[in-house]
């Protein structure tokens, strides 16, 4: 099964070719029909947005409610193919902001995370698809009922939030 998606991943290789083993568990995952449903284990497709200011100073985390941790605003495409648009309607559902602008049409970056057991879900994996988007800082942020809090933070200070080298990175790669 081929997806444009492949595509997608053909050219983040060629801007990040030490990703190559990540990148080659994404295409491995892609021959699966079900990809891109929530239900495939061990793990399907995601999609995220790592949201900047207009002056690439600040972005936007939630704090999520079931992991209780700060994370970029994301989640499942349930069955949609165009991450893109996956990325973007959780980022409007997340925060509330929908003038989200894309900063590159391209992948930004893929992360492969852990989602532990829930009562009614084994533990699997997010083969998490990231794209950088630009807001507005006087757009108002809203918390939605999957969140316990949303708000714009300094990229300089995104340590205090979450140190986790996965979210970091995305900092590292505007620069």
């Amino acid at each position: 099964m081929s997806f444009p998606l492949e595509e997608e991943l053909r050219k983040y290789l060629d801007r990040y070719p030490e990703e190559k083993p990540t990148i080659d568990r994404f295409r491995a995952l892609l021959q699966h029909p079900g990809a891109f449903q929530r239900t495939h284990l061990p793990g399907h497709i995601t999609g995220s947005s790592f949201i900047v200011s207009e002056d690439l100073t600040q972005t936007v985390l939630v704090h999520h409610a079931k992991l209780n941790r700060w994370l970029q605003p994301g989640g499942h495409c349930d069955g949609d193919p165009d991450v893109v648009q996956t990325a973007l309607r959780e980022a409007n559902e997340e925060t509330g902001l929908k003038n989200l602008m894309l900063l590159h049409e391209e992948i930004y970056d893929l992360d492969i995370h852990r989602i532990p057991e829930r009562k009614d879900f084994p533990a699997h994996d997010h083969y998490d698809i990231r794209y950088v988007m630009r807001a507005t800082l006087s757009e108002p942020i809203v918390v939605s009922e999957e969140s316990h809090d949303v708000k714009w933070i300094a990229l300089k200070e995104l340590e205090r939030y979450n140190n986790e080298a996965a979210l970091l990175r995305l900092r590292e790669k505007l620069r």
